[in-house]
């Protein structure tokens, strides 16, 4: 497996007032056929963040045809679970309309952050209803810290979930760190859902302590796998990409060296790639994902090699 880069496609230019900086979590709306709909979580002064989107050329996806003026999601309520901004993370159609799953990112006083899943449902005039003010994905005995960064999956009449959940918190190698795995919840309405125990990937070694922003593909017409590329951190490594198989879905065998993307020598992904959004337009895979900072040098693009 190959990616070819094909270089940056958005970065804020500071214009828009809810995204003077970042391009966070590039996700691409299935939907839309006539251009590539991306939307992407900006950052306001204040460092809270809404979602909006920008809408590219089939073609020559790193020509941005528009950027939506206003977000379609905004912060939540002051004290709610996304009183400090509403991340997007995955978009399907499912019972006539359009699902967004999000992840609401409050700040507390001891860890920097709590991450829980809300949905919010598309309107007619293109804007996200918030389906309730608290999270579809909330926390669990099991997973007390974090449930974030979801991608769901219509599959055999089930709608799958792969997220990330923060195991603990604690303070290593100088800092205070995060311990993330990727787990697996399905649901028949797209509103409850079931957890299961079973983790799927675990950050590997001594180094590497996150493992997250999954996104999932199953291949039925290549062997019937599921495929999974995601983001991995460790002490040594800021963050890189990784890249899984299963049969079923539950069991994931970890391949991150064919994983075919890496960090580039010089500009905006030298320093990292992370958070990446698979995708199959007009006959071709893409790979939407982040560089540097965790997308505060925006959004860019790879094409997987035949």
């Amino acid at each position: 497996m190959k990616w070819r880069k094909k270089g940056l496609v958005y970065a804020p230019s500071g214009d828009l007032w809810w995204a003077r900086s970042h391009g966070h979590l590039p996700t691409v709306d299935p939907t839309t056929h006539d251009v590539i709909r991306v939307y992407f979580t900006g950052l306001d002064e204040n460092s809270y963040g809404r979602i909006g989107y920008a809408d590219l050329d089939p073609a020559d996806p790193t020509r941005v045809l528009a950027v939506s003026p206003e977000p379609v999601l905004d912060l939540g309520d002051l004290g709610a679970f996304d009183d400090c901004g509403a991340v997007v993370s995955c978009i399907i159609p499912f019972n006539g309309s359009k699902y967004m799953y999000y992840h609401g990112f409050q700040r507390t006083a001891q860890a920097p952050y709590i991450l829980f899943t809300g949905l919010a449902v598309a309107g007619p005039d293109g804007r996200f209803k918030k389906y309730s003010r608290v999270p579809v994905l909330d926390r669990i005995d099991g997973d007390p810290f974090m449930r974030a960064a979801p991608c769901v999956i219509s599959d055999g009449g089930l709608l799958k979930m792969w997220y990330v959940s923060c195991v603990e918190w604690s303070h290593r190698n100088g800092g205070l760190h995060y311990h993330c795995n990727i787990r697996y919840a399905t649901s028949r309405d797209g509103i409850d859902w079931q957890s299961t125990d079973q983790v799927c990937i675990e950050p590997g070694g001594e180094d590497e302590y996150a493992v997250g922003r999954p996104w999932i593909i199953r291949d039925v017409r290549d062997g019937d796998l599921y495929r999974m590329w995601y983001s991995r951190r460790g002490f040594s490594e800021l963050y890189a990409m990784g890249y899984a198989e299963s049969a079923d879905g539950l069991n994931w065998e970890r391949k991150d060296d064919l994983v075919g993307i890496h960090k580039s020598e010089t500009g905006w992904d030298s320093e990292m790639v992370c958070y990446p959004c698979v995708a199959d337009v007009a006959g071709r895979r893409l790979m939407f994902y982040n560089g540097n900072r965790r997308g505060a040098s925006g959004f860019g693009y790879a094409v997987l090699e035949s």
